[in-house]
């Protein structure tokens, strides 16, 4: 069923009050792909009335107040992705459009939706039921933080919403276990995966820098997201308390992650696959296209990119669901009016990291001196493509089935490091999983660049071309490869990105076009480097572009066109 989201839908139900109301950026899609759908699906099986308001209006009450109070909590959220960010470009422009948005116009999601959520449920209900935070926008601004559209360092966004709870990361056990101290009346201040208010510190935890310190001084400021980014692991990580003015932040340690029983039933746990009737009527949801017939294998990152905050949110630590979990999903498909045989992505954060895991990590928590990967692979990490492969074989293997892309992240490093099966994984997908093309993403070609990425050099880079352009002659197929690039990334200036364009003319063959300017998004350490103009591990300074002209300049190089004749190029 829907989690319900109108009065209608709670009479026939028979519920008078509900327990929960999650309130939503984004509209709300009944998939395993939508944070607020799993949490509300999560709740319900635990025996929880929960409702769901998206993307309601904050200049009236209609909204907001159609469900009634919860008795427990409102459980509040920007969406998939941090308003700003969904809102505004590199540069700072207004986005015009929203895939997760009735119509796919941006006209549903307030600026700092967190915080004005909060504050359109205030203005109706006095005295209310405690406000608890929680997706990707609260995850990501739970300490005090560098916001590039203010360009300022901002205090915990559990203080500028004035709520009571945050919970943080994935947070499918943190949210019952809340829900049911809520319940039962009992204490919430020793959950794990939590942030509150406290008028006083925790002397067992690590405290931070104040938000005094980190707003007047840079170097505190890069101390105090050391200490935030190395206490984001169960195992090895403690609490943290930040002192906010005359009060403090509590930030609890790392709820555990879940067992692969616990994620397989959050994936068994039955969706409708669908934009809810209410949300349905009011236009088509481009997202759902992408979404609706996809698969999530994994939880998790730990390609560490410095500018992805996937490992801050999700983790470094690998939660691979069970084959037999994601066999079955796909056979739920055939059931579903709308499944035509074609599954969009079968993958997580990056796709080829399901069913393996570095046993040191596993039983000692992560390291905090070295990456899993980076400029290369650590040698304790042992990539094993053989899960994915023979995953991928029992999909192909069904009836109904005409076709199942991989289009989620893939590390080409990991396929050149896995001496075993790297390239079987990398023909498996070539003869099966890519349709024309392959996207990957270097970021970058120049050393020095690269480096303060967390991404593997360019040299990688050409090994995995050579194999997969082997691999598609032998297979008799017409496909290439597509290349993310980043401009204006720290450390970037412009005659990096005149030696990119000209690697990638010549070694690639190719006129770069999926190009993006840098975004600081909160909680990153490529934000860091962007606020504070230090490399944060030698505290040396580095360029940092912020001419927003410039910005677009470094973009505008690596994408004029170019053509060939005989090996030379002449530039038009």
């Amino acid at each position: 069923m829907f989690i319900p989201t109108t009065k209608a839908e709670l009479k026939k139900l028979g519920w008078r009050q509900l327990d929960v109301i999650l309130v939503s950026g984004d509209t709300y899609i009944d998939t395993p792909y939508n944070g607020i759908a799993i949490v509300g699906k999560i709740l319900l099986d635990a025996g929880y009335k929960v409702g769901v308001i998206a993307q309601p209006d904050i200049d009236s009450e209609i909204d907001i107040t159609r469900l009634g109070e919860p008795k427990l909590f409102w459980g509040v959220s920007a969406g998939l992705v941090d308003s700003m960010v969904a809102n505004y470009t590199a540069t700072k422009k207004f986005r015009k459009s929203d895939d997760f948005t009735p119509n796919g116009v941006n006209n549903r999601r307030p600026d700092r939706a967190t915080i004005q959520y909060v504050n359109l449920i205030r203005r109706y209900f006095k005295n209310t039921a405690p406000f608890v935070l929680g997706g990707i926008e609260a995850s990501l601004r739970r300490v005090a933080h560098y916001d590039y559209w203010s360009n300022k360092i901002r205090k915990s966004i559990l203080f500028d919403a004035k709520a009571d709870v945050l919970v943080y990361g994935m947070a499918e056990k943190t949210v019952v276990e809340l829900a049911n101290a809520y319940r039962d009346g009992k204490p919430i201040e020793d959950i794990n995966g939590i942030c509150y208010i406290s008028k006083t510190k925790r002397d067992d935890y690590i405290e931070l820098p104040s938000f005094d310190e980190c707003k007047s001084d840079k170097r505190a400021f890069i101390n105090s997201f050391h200490q935030f980014y190395n206490n984001n692991e169960p195992i090895i990580s403690k609490g943290l308390c930040q002192k906010q003015d005359s009060r403090w932040l509590i930030q609890n340690p790392p709820q555990d992650y879940m067992t692969q029983d616990e994620i397989d039933h959050v994936y068994d746990l039955k969706y409708e696959r669908a934009v809810h009737p209410y949300y349905a009527k009011q236009g088509e949801v481009k997202a759902l296209q992408t979404i609706q017939f996809s698969v999530t294998t994994h939880h998790g990152c730990y390609g560490e990119c410095n500018f992805c905050a996937i490992s801050v949110h999700q983790g470094r630590t690998i939660r691979s669901r069970s084959q037999k979990s994601i066999v079955n999903e796909v056979k739920k498909f055939k059931n579903h009016k709308d499944f035509k045989g074609i599954i969009n992505d079968i993958g997580g954060a990056t796709a080829n990291m399901y069913g393996y895991e570095c046993n040191k990590k596993l039983k000692k928590g992560v390291c905090t001196d070295i990456a899993c990967t980076s400029s290369t692979v650590c040698p304790v990490l042992k990539p094993d493509h053989k899960p994915q492969i023979d995953m991928l074989k029992e999909i192909r293997k069904m009836p109904h089935v005409k076709k199942a892309f991989v289009n989620s992240g893939i590390r080409y490093d990991l396929i050149n490091e896995d001496k075993r099966y790297g390239e079987q994984y990398l023909k498996t997908l070539v003869d099966f999983h890519i349709s024309g093309q392959m996207k990957v993403a270097p970021e970058h070609t120049e050393d020095k660049v690269l480096k303060l990425m967390g991404k593997p050099n360019k040299e990688t880079l050409v090994n995995f071309k050579q194999k997969f352009e082997k691999l598609n002659k032998k297979s008799g197929k017409k496909q290439f490869l597509t290349y993310y690039l980043i401009a204006a990334h720290p450390g970037s200036q412009m005659d990096d990105m005149k030696s990119l364009k000209k690697f990638a003319n010549k070694e690639l063959r190719l006129n770069p076009e999926q190009v993006q300017v840098f975004i600081p998004t909160p909680s990153t350490y490529s934000t860091l480097m962007y606020y504070t103009e230090m490399d944060p591990w030698t505290r040396k300074p580095i360029f940092v572009e912020k001419d927003q002209n410039k910005k677009q300049q470094q973009k505008d190089i690596v994408t004029q066109k170019s053509r060939y004749y005989n090996g030379k190029i002449n530039r038009k």
